[in-house]
C-alpha cells in the first residue's frame, strides 16, 4: 500500500488534522541507506514529520527543511518536504544503533542526542523562514511540539512512530499532527486533550491495519470535522545532472582545478538517493559558460 496523507478539519475551524502512513517511505529510505534498526527509527520519524509539516505549504514551488544538528551518535538528520508532502532525507550516520531501551523501543533519544532543530520553509522569498529550537529529548515528536510552541505559537500535538521488523525493514510508520487554530473553542480543546492518549502508538494502529481516516477519528472523537484531501505520497528525490552541474560551479576554480589534475573526471553522489554523477572538466566548463 502506498504512502498517503489525510488532512482534516474540525467543522468549526478549532483545530486541522494532519494523519500520514508513512511506510513505503520509510521502507525505500531503508532500500537507499541500509539504516541500522535505531536510524530507521530516527529517520523514518523525521520523514513523517517532514512530509506532514510540507502538506501545509501553500504553493507548488515551496518547500520545508527539518534538519536536526545534534552531537549524538546519529551524527544528524535531514529532510526536505515538497508542498505536497512528498519527502526525501538522510541520516548522517545511517549504520547508527543502539541497545534499545528497557522498555524494548528503540533508543531515538539517545540516538539523536542533543543541539538544535532548524526549520526551513522556502516560500519564494529573497530569504527562507529559518526557524530554530533546541532538541528537547531527541524523539523527534517532542521536538517537533516544541518547535511549534516556541517559534511559531501553535499549540501542537504531535504522535510518531516506526516499528521495525526483526528482518531491518518497516514494519509500519506513520505520524498525525493536531494543531489548534486561534480562538479554539475550549470544549473542543479539552475533547482533544482527552483523545491524545489514543494516538500514542502510532506506528501499532498502522500495523494492525487502521487507515488514516480511522487514525483522524480517534484524534477526533466525538467532535464533527470534515476531509479535505486525502492522497499518495513517495519518497522523492529530485537531483539530476543539470542541478549537480549547478552545485559544482559554485566551488573555487582552484578546487575543481586540483581534483582534474589527478582525475580524467569527478564523481559526486546525492546524499537523498545515493544516485551517482561523472562529469568532465569540459562539461563543467560548458556549463558554467551556459548560465
Amino acid at each position: 500500500m502506498a504512502s498517503e496523507i489525510l488532512r482534516a478539519m474540525t467543522s468549526d475551524g478549532s483545530a486541522r488534522v494532519i494523519v500520514i502512513n508513512s511506510t513505503d517511505i520509510v521502507n525505500r529510505a531503508i532500500e537507499i541507506h541500509g539504516t541500522a534498526p535505531t536510524a530507521t527509527a530516527a529517520l523514518g520519524r523525521t520523514l513523517s514529520a517532514a512530509s506532514m509539516m510540507g502538506s501545509l505549504l501553500k504553493e507548488k514551488e515551496n518547500s520545508l527543511t527539518l534538519n536536526f544538528r545534534c552531537d549524538g551518535p546519529i551524527g544528524g538528520i535531514l529532510a526536505v518536504s515538497d508542498y505536497m508532502g512528498n519527502v526525501r532525507g538522510y541520516a548522517a550516520s545511517p549504520k547508527c544503533d543502539l541497545p534499545r531501551k528497557a522498555n524494548g523501543k528503540l533508543d531515538v533519544g539517545a540516538a539523536v542526542g542533543s543541539g538544535g532543530l532548524y526549520v526551513i520553509r522556502d516560500e519564494g522569498e529573497k530569504d527562507p523562514y529559518v526557524g530554530i529550537t533546541n532538541i528537547v529529548s531527541g524523539e523527534i515528536a517532542e521536538d517537533i511540539t516544541s518547535y511549534y510552541a516556541e517559534s511559531e505559537q501553535i499549540p501542537t500535538l504531535c504522535s510518531l512512530g516506526v516499528l521495525v521488523d526483526p528482518d531491518g525493514s518497516c514494519k509500519a510508520a506513520g505520524g498525525v499532527l493536531v494543531q489548534l487554530l486561534p480562538f479554539a473553542d475550549e470544549n473542543i480543546i479539552a475533547t482533544l486533550e482527552q483523545n491524545a492518549p489514543g494516538l500514542v502508538n502510532i506506528s501499532r494502529l498502522i500495523a494492525g491495519g487502521a487507515t488514516v481516516l480511522e487514525i483522524a477519528k480517534i484524534a477526533l472523537a466525538g467532535i464533527p470535522f470534515d476531509v479535505f484531501d486525502n492522497y499518495e505520497v513517495e519518497y522523492r528525490c529530485t537531483c539530476s545532472r543539470e542541478r549537480m552541474l549547478d552545485a559544482l560551479i559554485t566551488l573555487p576554480e582552484s578546487d575543481i582545478e586540483e581534483i582534474f589534475e589527478k582525475e580524467n573526471s569527478m564523481q559526486t553522489e546525492c546524499h537523498f538517493c545515493d544516485k551517482k554523477y561523472r562529469f568532465t572538466r569540459e562539461e563543467i566548463k560548458n556549463h558554467a559558460k551556459n548560465r
